[in-house]
């Protein structure tokens, strides 16, 4: 006994000390009434400083699980190991499995992520479209933390709001009426992050029809929870400027939908950008149609050339029809689980109600170090240093692509991704596994669509991949590919 005690650097020894041996006691190694060591053979026994199991036994005391005897030591407590809910009785078991939800098994069906490639040491992976973390600016990070915290940290460590820290709501409503955004009869929900305030708004809808539109191909996250909702998917084919507005007209004449979701500004997965009068277009053709539409402002910052374009919601004019999700997750630090909804106030209302009942609030110290960072003016110094970095990767990316692989066609505007489509009968599935053996992996791009398409295409993810491996990887797959098509 006492043999497998190891230390974890960084942690105080002595409640590694309570807790191996609060460990012993629970599994029984230490029983009721048996007298533990002096805390002088003890600290021989585990190797650490006689203050640190002095400590330890007082901490153990404390729990309920030792009591000190005066001038004889200290001993286990009668029931330690029942007090943590070790009672020795026969264990009460389920079959969890017969006794899940239908949702959770969809969910556990269509989590990809579970069953994704793991990736071994040195693989080239394209899979990946979150920023590249040597960019972040962290010293200005550290110092909003340290001047939120200076000025409110009481606060911020407190239960929040469910709506939303209003310093981050004012500033976030003044930011979106930049992007051209008519304000008036509109509100603001802060939401961890697109997934949740998709997720929110969608619970919230009613389900009349049960459909809801949107492009084809389009976020996986997004077709996960559609089907989740019980939402059947109708989707909608893409041009070089945006989706198919004939054939969504068509669509919308067929049958009747809750609401249509899309991704205007670098697509994902296509990376196409929805050209201006498109939006103006699409934007006429929903009114004429009553479709409520949920705006995914995916990546609309990484911008590399040409002028703004705004987004739909600010298409949409004085109209309340569009529900617009917002997130700075691919811009700037996705661990700061913030995003926001802003729809009208009134659907605001609700939906600050199932926000508060589904999670309470968003972490107010996230959103405090967020809102700090950008009334510091850091968001536009560090989005003039990432555009930079991410538009060198994409050229290169690109040139690499037109060089090596044998597309049938290739998109992207800009963003973290390049989206490749082969000839038709050509598996993306089969050239994944061969490039994987020769240490390069990518995302197919078959998960992407809503109806089983897509098993030509796939999605190649640049901004955390080095320019060496950008090169390498690319050629491999575009040898590959040519080896397969023989």
């Amino acid at each position: 006994m006492f043999k497998d005690f190891r230390l974890i650097a960084g942690r105080p020894v002595y409640i590694q000390v309570k807790d191996y041996m609060k460990h012993l006691m629970i599994k029984g190694a230490l029983q009721g009434g048996r007298k533990l060591p002096s805390t002088r053979e003890l600290s021989t026994l585990l190797g650490v400083s006689r203050n640190s199991v002095i400590s330890a036994y007082e901490a153990l005391a404390d729990d309920g699980f030792t009591y000190a005897v005066q001038g004889q030591g200290s001993y286990v407590a009668q029931g330690a190991a029942a007090q943590a809910g070790n009672t020795g009785e026969a264990a009460w078991t389920l079959d969890w499995t017969v006794r899940l939800s239908s949702q959770a098994k969809l969910a556990e069906e269509l989590d990809i992520m579970k069953r994704g490639i793991r990736a071994a040491k040195g693989t080239i992976s394209f899979t990946s479209i979150a920023p590249d973390e040597s960019l972040f600016d962290l010293d200005n990070v550290k110092r909003a933390f340290l001047e939120r915290m200076a000025v409110e940290g009481n606060v911020l460590l407190n239960y929040g709001y469910a709506k939303g820290y209003k310093p981050l709501i004012d500033y976030l409503k003044q930011y979106m009426e930049h992007k051209g955004v008519d304000m008036r009869g509109k509100d603001l929900l802060i939401t961890n992050g697109f997934t949740e305030g998709f997720d929110v708004v969608l619970s919230a809808l009613g389900r009349k029809a049960g459909a809801v539109v949107c492009e084809n191909p389009t976020h996986h996250t997004a077709i996960k929870n559609m089907k989740l909702h019980g939402f059947e998917i109708a989707g909608v084919s893409m041009e070089r400027d945006g989706i198919h507005l004939g054939e969504l007209k068509r669509a919308l004449e067929a049958r009747e939908y809750d609401c249509a979701y899309f991704v205007p500004s670098y697509h994902n997965p296509t990376g196409i950008v929805m050209s201006p009068e498109k939006r103006q277009r699409l934007m006429k053709l929903m009114a004429e149609y009553k479709v409520p539409v949920i705006e995914d402002g995916f990546n609309e910052e990484l911008r590399y050339s040409g002028s703004h374009v705004a987004p739909l919601i600010a298409a949409a004019g004085g109209g309340n029809g569009v529900i617009y999700l917002g997130s700075f997750s691919k811009v700037l630090f996705p661990g700061l689980r913030v995003g926001w909804v802003l729809a009208d106030q009134e659907l605001i209302y609700y939906l600050e109600s199932v926000k508060r009942a589904r999670s309470i609030h968003t972490s107010t110290l996230d959103q405090s170090i967020l809102y700090q960072y950008l009334l510091g003016g850091n968001l536009e110094k560090y989005l003039k240093r990432a555009r930079a970095e991410y538009k060198r990767k994409y050229e290169l990316t690109l040139a690499c692509c037109q060089e090596h692989i044998p597309y049938a066609s290739l998109t992207g505007d800009g963003g973290l991704h390049l989206f490749v489509t082969f000839a038709d009968g050509f598996s993306t599935r089969e050239l994944l596994g061969a490039c994987r053996e020769q240490g390069v992996i990518f995302t197919a791009g078959d998960m992407f669509y809503t109806n089983g398409q897509g098993q030509n295409t796939l999605r190649l993810g640049f901004s955390r991949v080095a320019d060496g491996d950008i090169l390498k990887g690319i050629e491999i797959i575009g040898r590959t590919a040519r080896q397969l098509l023989g």
